[in-house]
C-alpha cells in the first residue's frame, strides 16, 4: 500500500513551501502523534537533537513521549529557504515541565520530501532556554 499524497508537492515554490511550513506548524500544535506521523514516509529518517529515529513507528512513539513531558506545547515555524524537494525552517516553541518551569526552545530544521510530499528526512538542531511564565510569547 502506498501513502496518499500530501500536497503541496515538490518541487516547491515560495507559496507552496510556505503552505507546507504552515501545515507542519498546525499539525505539531495539535500535539497528536498519529496526525503528525502521517506527514512522514514509512521509512523517514530523523535527527532530533541527539536522537536518531527511523520510521513512522519510532517517530510516533517519540512524539507521544515528547508531549507527555513538554506540557502546553505551542510552536511557531518560519520558512527560511527552499529548493526543489527541500525546505529549511527556523522555529521556536514554548512549553513547561511537570515542575511548572517554562522553556523556550529555538532551532532550525532541514526537511527533504519524496514525490508524494511526505517528509523522508528531518534534521533538527534545538536549544532550550529557561523562561519565566511572564516572558512567554506564544499562547
Amino acid at each position: 500500500m502506498t501513502d496518499a499524497a500530501r500536497p503541496p508537492l515538490p518541487p516547491f515554490t515560495e507559496e507552496s513551501a510556505r503552505a507546507k511550513v504552515q501545515a507542519a506548524e498546525d499539525a505539531w500544535n495539535s500535539r497528536d502523534p498519529e496526525r503528525v506521523a502521517l506527514a512522514y514516509t514509512e521509512d523517514s529518517v530523523w535527527r532530533n537533537r541527539d536522537r536518531f529515529l527511523t520510521g513512522r513507528a519510532e517517530i510516533r512513539a517519540f512524539l507521544a513521549d515528547k508531549w507527555r513531558r513538554e506540557l502546553d506545547y505551542r510552536l511557531r515555524k518560519e520558512l527560511w529557504a527552499y529548493t526543489g524537494n527541500r525546505i529549511s525552517v527556523r522555529f521556536e516553541y514554548e512549553w513547561h515541565d511537570t515542575a511548572a518551569r517554562w522553556w523556550r526552545s529555538h532551532g532550525n530544521e532541514q526537511w527533504e520530501f519524496d514525490g508524494n510530499g511526505l517528509m523522508s528526512r528531518r534534521e533538527a538542531s534545538i536549544n532550550d532556554v529557561r523562561i519565566g511564565e511572564a516572558d512567554r510569547r506564544l499562547h
